[in-house]
């Protein structure tokens, strides 16, 4: 009728390094989940830009963060001349730019020479 002490300790007993790792898991799940859907792909993107950025020549095109496109004219330190028009170039950081198109526009499909 009585219960014993030993059935009572097994019973409200446990490993407490099992109840901690338990109440841990969900939250190391949150980072393990934040780190490959957040962090690393934008860590990766950002690696991708700074590779665009460093591999800039004369003649790409690019597109600026302002939306301007326009052809390299030549290339410093952290700044580019770009031609958007004839004979109007401006001056942008390297890291305004956000996509570099081609080495050169394409050809529009009416300038076809007739013999």
């Amino acid at each position: 009728m009585f219960i014993s002490e030993a059935y009572a300790q097994t019973a409200a007993g446990g490993d407490p390094t099992t109840a901690v790792f338990m109440q841990m898991l969900p939250l190391i799940l949150i980072v393990v989940v934040f780190y490959f859907f957040l962090i690393r792909p934008q860590q990766q993107a950002r690696k991708r830009h700074m590779d665009m950025i460093a591999n800039l020549k004369k003649g790409d095109v690019v597109v600026t963060s302002g939306g301007f496109i326009g052809k390299i004219k030549s290339v410093q330190d952290d700044e580019a001349r770009v031609e958007l028009a004839p004979n109007v170039e401006v001056r942008v950081v390297r890291g305004t730019i956000a996509e570099v198109r081609g080495k050169t526009e394409p050809a529009p499909a009416n300038d076809s020479k007739a013999d």
